[in-house]
């Protein structure tokens, strides 16, 4: 039986490559509609960010998911995220 590839994806944040599963997604759709991901499987350009608030002020300070997603992000995208931080 061969062995399952895990992807690897990059934090916008800190720039540490993780494992898929271990990142949230942001994504942008064709209508430029921003939102979390956490399924990973919405359709449209995405960008990972670790779940850690310091990765995600880093990314806020760097307006580096602006750049990963090429669009403006709402600062309600921003607060959901941070929300969903504490979740976990």
């Amino acid at each position: 039986m061969t062995e399952r590839r895990i992807p690897i994806r990059k934090c916008v944040g800190c720039a540490e490559h993780s494992g898929k599963k271990e990142l949230i997604r942001v994504v942008r759709s064709k209508d430029g509609d921003v939102s979390l991901d956490l399924t990973g499987k919405k359709s449209g350009r995405g960008a990972y960010i670790c779940k850690d608030a310091q990765c995600l002020a880093k990314a806020r300070k760097k307006k580096s998911l602006e750049r990963g997603l090429k669009c403006q992000i709402p600062d309600e995208i921003y607060d959901t995220l941070e929300s969903e931080l504490n979740k976990s």
